[in-house]
């Protein structure tokens, strides 16, 4: 391996310590003051850091998944391959519902008490609905997948070039990070299910060539969806 080479893993894996353990800081520091919104603020937070660190490094998010979308047969080539996002997301959640009960999992089929509680009383709460969404659109779609997808796969893909399988390593492990920081409110059956998610993700994002708008799309309307059910009160 090059110097060049070496000195450029050590970089993206400095890199992705020094964003990844901020995020992590800045979530326990902000928990006890505003439990519910900790993520979001931290999300969003670490992207502006991270925008500017890129900015003085003369990088863009194109690099990382923003691509640029000219003419109208890119912007419409959007609408299959946001289905495909989507049947790979749909698999995905499958795979670790069922998947899991059938080994016996009995986490998979309880609902954590987390859940409803991070929400709030949002059922017929029209401003409490749509702050949510808006979370749901910012902080989760766009925040997530540019930090998730974006930059800690193509800085692992970095960390481990050269080696075999570097691109299964870095989604995996994106993913892995992924369904921890859902443990939170999720627990375990949060794990299981968002790690899935974010294998599938992680694989959309790398096959269709580093392009992140079908996965911030699925994202953003499936959270969309969850929201209006438990705003209408669809569950019950």
């Amino acid at each position: 391996m090059s110097n060049i080479l070496k000195s450029r893993n050590l970089i993206a894996a400095i890199e992705l310590v020094g964003f990844v353990v901020f995020a992590l800081t800045l979530k326990k520091l902000l928990d006890p003051y505003i439990w519910r919104y900790a993520g979001p603020v931290t999300m969003l937070t670490t992207i502006t850091l991270l925008t500017t660190y890129m900015r003085i490094r003369r990088e863009t998010w194109a690099g990382m998944g923003l691509i640029a979308l000219p003419g109208v047969r890119a912007k419409l080539m959007l609408i299959p391959k946001t289905l495909l996002a989507f049947v790979a997301f749909a698999i995905a959640v499958a795979t670790a519902m069922f998947g899991g009960q059938a080994l016996g999992l009995e986490f998979m089929s309880e609902m954590p008490e987390g859940v409803e509680e991070r929400w709030g009383d949002i059922k017929g709460n029209l401003p409490l609905y749509l702050l949510w969404v808006g979370i749901a659109w910012t902080s989760a779609a766009f925040g997530e997948e540019m930090f998730f997808r974006g930059f800690i796969i193509t800085r692992l893909q970095s960390v481990f070039s050269g080696v075999k399988f570097a691109s299964i390593i870095a989604v995996i492990g994106a993913a892995a990070f992924f369904g921890y920081v859902h443990m939170y409110y999720q627990g375990m059956r949060g794990f299981v299910t968002t790690g899935a998610i974010g294998i599938a993700f992680g694989a959309t994002f790398l096959l269709m060539k580093r392009n992140l708008y079908p996965v911030i799309l699925v994202h953003g309307i499936v959270d969309t969806l969850g929201f209006t059910a438990r705003f209408m009160d669809w569950e019950t």
